[in-house]
C-alpha cells in the first residue's frame, strides 16, 4: 500500500481561494504539501489530474442511521463496516452514526457496538469511511412530531438515562437531537453543554420564542431543517422560522428535493448563507438498493422511486447519497465549489471541534479528500491518503 501520493495539476479549493491547477502532496495519511509549483521531494506514486477536476475536503456526514443494507441499529460490527465501506462511492469520508427512538436496551446495544467497533474502523483508516461518533436522535423529542421515530419510546429528557447512555458509548456522544419545550427547565440542555455535547433542536413543536430561549440557553445546531418541526407562518415562525434567522444555529438539511421543496432549500442557502448550512443525508438501510420493503427502527418501510415512506405516508429518513445532495444543492443555488466545501465538510468539522484535524485542505491536516469533475460527478475519493473510490471511465487513461 502506497504511503505518499501526489496529486498534480489540480484545482484546490481551500478556505480562502482556489488554486489553479496546484499541487497537493499526501504523505502517512495527513497533507504535507500545497503549493502551484511541483513539489521536489518524491512520492511514491502521482495522480495527474485532467482539465477542470476540483479538489474538496472530504465530506462529513453528521446525520446518517444505515445504508447498502445496514442499519447502526442492528447494533452490529458487520452492519457497521457494511456502512463505512461503501460511504467513500458516495464522497463521505467520515460520519456520525445516527440512532432512532427504540426501547433503551436497544439504544444501549447499539451505543456499545459502536464502542466495541470502533478500534477496527480506526485500522482500516485508509480503506473506509471513520465513524468520528455517535447522533443521539430521539428518544427526547415531541410526540406531535415524531416523523418517523416510533412514538411509543418517546420519552421526556431522562437525565440519569442519559447518563447511563453516555458512559455506555465511552463518552461517543457528539450531537443529542432533543425538542426544548420537553426540557422544561433546560437542565438537559444544560447538561449537555457542560458535558460538550452538540445540543439540537428537533422533532419538536415549540413556537419561535421557545427556540429562542433554548438557543440563549446554549442550543446551537438544528436537525433536518422544515422535517419534523413546527412550520413557519408569517405570525408565528415556529422552529423552521427561529432556525433561520437566528445566527447562533447551525442548521442540517437534506438536500434530495423531497424532504425539502427546492425553494426550500434556496430560502434556507439565502437565509443561513453556506457558512451556517450542513448538507446530510439523513439515510436508511435502503440507500443503494432500489425499490423494495425494509425495517427502519422496528417499523416496515416502503422504498418506491426516491422516496422510503411508512405505511401511513410519513417520509422515512432517505436514500440520498451526499454525491447527489451536492448536485441538487449545486442546480438549486448555484452555489460554487467553495460554498459546496463549507457545507459538506467544513462547517461539520467546525461544529464537531475537529477543525484542526479535517474540514478543509491545510498542510497537517488529515488527507480526507474528494475529487469532482466541473459537472459534478465524484472522481475519486481518498481516506486517509489512500484512494478508495475512483470512477472508471470508458477510457482508462485515469493515470498518465
Amino acid at each position: 500500500m502506497s504511503s505518499s501520493l501526489l496529486l498534480s495539476n489540480i484545482h484546490i479549493v481551500t478556505k480562502t481561494e482556489i488554486i489553479e491547477r496546484g499541487f497537493v502532496g499526501l504523505r502517512d495519511g495527513k497533507i504535507d504539501y500545497i503549493s502551484t509549483s511541483p513539489p521536489t521531494g518524491n512520492y511514491e506514486k502521482v495522480y495527474i489530474s485532467r482539465e477542470n477536476f476540483y479538489l474538496l475536503p472530504g465530506m462529513i456526514d453528521i446525520h446518517i442511521h444505515g445504508g447498502y443494507g445496514a442499519d447502526m441499529m442492528d447494533a452490529t460490527p458487520e452492519a457497521m463496516n457494511t456502512l463505512a465501506d461503501h460511504l467513500p462511492s458516495e464522497g463521505t469520508t467520515s460520519f456520525l452514526a445516527t440512532t432512532i427512538t427504540q426501547n433503551h436496551q436497544e439504544i444501549e446495544h447499539a451505543l456499545k457496538n459502536v464502542v466495541l467497533w470502533k478500534p477496527d474502523n480506526e485500522k482500516q483508516a485508509g480503506s473506509q469511511a471513520q465513524c468520528l461518533g455517535i447522533h443521539l436522535e430521539g428518544p427526547f423529542i415531541s410526540k406531535d412530531k415524531a416523523g418517523a421515530q416510533p412514538a411509543q419510546w418517546i420519552k421526556q429528557p431522562d437525565l440519569p438515562l442519559f447518563e447511563k447512555w453516555l458512559h455506555a458509548s465511552e463518552q461517543l456522544i457528539q450531537i443529542v437531537t432533543f425538542a426544548p419545550e420537553e426540557d422544561t427547565d433546560f437542565a438537559f440542555l444544560s447538561m449537555l453543554q457542560e458535558k460538550n455535547i452538540i445540543p439540537s433542536i428537533g422533532h419538536t413543536n415549540a413556537d419561535h420564542a421557545m427556540i429562542e430561549r433554548a438557543a440563549k440557553h446554549g442550543a446551537r445546531h438544528v436537525t433536518h431543517l422544515y422535517n419534523a418541526m413546527s412550520s413557519f407562518q408569517h405570525r408565528e415562525p415556529s422552529t423552521a422560522g427561529a432556525a433561520l434567522t437566528n445566527e447562533k444555529l447551525f442548521t442540517e438539511l437534506i438536500t434530495d428535493g423531497i424532504h425539502s421543496h427546492p425553494l426550500s432549500v434556496k430560502l434556507a442557502y439565502l437565509a443561513k448563507g453556506s457558512e451556517r448550512l450542513i448538507m446530510i443525508t439523513d439515510s436508511m438501510r435502503a440507500k443503494g438498493l432500489g425499490e423494495g420493503t425494509y425495517e427502519f427502527g422496528g417499523q416496515t418501510v416502503t422504498v418506491r422511486g426516491e422516496q422510503a415512506l411508512l405505511a401511513d405516508g410519513t417520509l422515512a429518513g432517505s436514500i440520498l447519497r451526499m454525491k447527489d445532495g451536492v448536485k441538487q444543492m449545486r442546480q438549486v443555488t448555484h452555489c460554487g465549489w467553495t460554498e459546496i466545501a463549507k457545507m459538506t465538510s467544513t462547517n461539520a468539522a467546525s461544529q464537531l471541534g475537529l477543525e484542526d484535524q479535517l474540514g478543509s485542505i491545510e498542510v497537517g491536516k488529515l488527507a480526507d479528500l474528494v475529487i469532482w469533475d466541473d459537472s459534478g460527478e465524484l472522481m475519486m475519493t481518498i481516506c486517509r491518503g489512500q484512494i478508495v473510490f475512483e470512477k472508471r471511465r470508458q477510457m482508462t487513461d485515469e493515470h498518465h
